[in-house]
């Protein structure tokens, strides 16, 4: 550790309004809800005390909140917004604005369970939800993920030219304190750099128009051109990833695998590989090194990057698995959960025809525990539903 850096006991919805602070934000538009308001009462007493010098705007929902999002930072205006659940779901009509527009938009999303019947409590739901909305998605286990994602997703965004997600689970890891690395603030500001704004609304000496209509003959190739940028965000994000580890000493690749290849030897190597995100996967870590400490060959792949999905590296890592375990927090309502549907997307493409079980768990905030976990390895239950 720096000597400069500092240890503080922070939650995770603290945590990401510590790196705001010091990623310097010129607007940030609020709305609260739960479970996402330790974000914004932490971020708003910084600005009380005069410890930011940013613009909050207090607006009247969560879809004005990002349309006022979308105006300051078409004017150039380095912006960041938060939310959770029905604030998302009723954000997701201007969502596709902000990613058409090409806005380096930063959204801290405290993920959470939606209505009917209405509940506060963590699962994926809502960010599953907007997962084809044209923003790029990053998952955080824990409140130092939620730290430093907040930076390298701001980088991100900013290089590529496209909004961002960075996702905390709702109360297990926003409202949870743990202690975390805070690095220097003049390091994260050199890291992330200043805000160069392309074609903004307030330059007046070079106008441009915003939200014209494109019809048939244009339409398509802004779609072809958000695509080639999302593809792009994969190895942006490793890049920035690889930069960052050099200043915080933490690693993270597009995805963890945790346990997979044990040792040089092959004899070592995970067959039963678990596929998931979020908090749970520090459970399961735990699960995995006590399996293993019985001679048990189980490992687990976190993903960490979900938009852009790697779907290449994903098989590859899976390539060697007999069996593979994925674990969504989502349901998609008449078809296959979100990460099943993407991990055997990935291993078809590849012709890595395996062995694939599918649960869905934690709805409603609904606690996973440890014996769950090895009753998922030992096959004592079904798939479907881990209840």
């Amino acid at each position: 550790m720096n000597k400069k850096n500092k240890k503080l006991a922070l939650t995770g919805g603290a945590a990401a309004a510590e790196a705001l602070k010091q990623i310097d934000l010129d607007v940030m538009p609020i709305y609260p809800i739960t479970p996402q308001t330790t974000i914004i009462e932490t971020y708003a007493g910084f600005e009380a005390n005069g410890e930011v010098e940013t613009e909050m705007i207090k607006v009247e929902s969560e879809h004005s909140a990002m349309s006022a999002a979308i105006g300051a930072s078409s004017a150039g205006a380095r912006t960041a917004t938060a939310t959770s659940s029905q604030g998302l779901a009723l954000m997701h009509e201007v969502l596709y604005i902000a990613s058409g527009f090409r806005l380096p938009i930063m959204m801290l999303v405290s993920a959470r369970a939606l209505a009917s019947p209405i509940n506060i409590h963590g699962d994926h739901s809502d960010v599953m939800g907007c997962r084809d909305s044209g923003w790029i998605q990053l998952f955080c286990e824990n409140g130092q993920e939620v730290y430093d994602k907040t930076i390298i997703g701001m980088k991100l965004a900013e290089k590529v030219k496209l909004p961002i997600m960075v996702i905390m689970d709702g109360f297990n890891t926003s409202h949870s304190v743990e202690n975390l690395e805070i690095l220097e603030t003049k390091v994260v500001q050199e890291f992330v750099g200043e805000f160069e704004a392309v074609s903004p609304l307030l330059d007046t000496e070079n106008p441009v128009t915003y939200g014209a209509v494109a019809l048939q003959n244009s339409y398509f190739e802004f779609r072809i051109d958000q695509e080639e940028a999302m593809k792009n965000a994969e190895e942006e994000y490793e890049k920035i990833a690889k930069d960052f580890e050099k200043i915080s000493g933490r690693k993270y690749d597009i995805f963890e695998e945790y346990r997979i290849e044990d040792s040089a030897s092959s004899a070592d190597r995970a067959e039963k590989i678990m596929v998931l995100t979020g908090s749970a996967a520090g459970t399961a870590k735990v699960v995995v090194d006590k399996l293993r400490e019985v001679g048990e060959k189980v490992g687990i792949l976190k993903i960490g990057l979900f938009r852009p999905f790697p779907h290449k590296k994903i098989a590859e890592s899976l390539k060697n698995a007999k069996e593979i375990i994925v674990l969504d927090r989502a349901q998609s309502i008449g078809t296959f959960p979100p990460f099943y549907s993407e991990i055997t997307k990935s291993l078809y493409e590849a012709k890595e025809i395996k062995n694939i079980k599918s649960y869905v768990y934690g709805l409603g905030g609904r606690d996973i525990f440890q014996k769950q976990i090895e009753d998922v390895f030992a096959d004592k239950i079904e798939g479907g539903y881990i209840k």
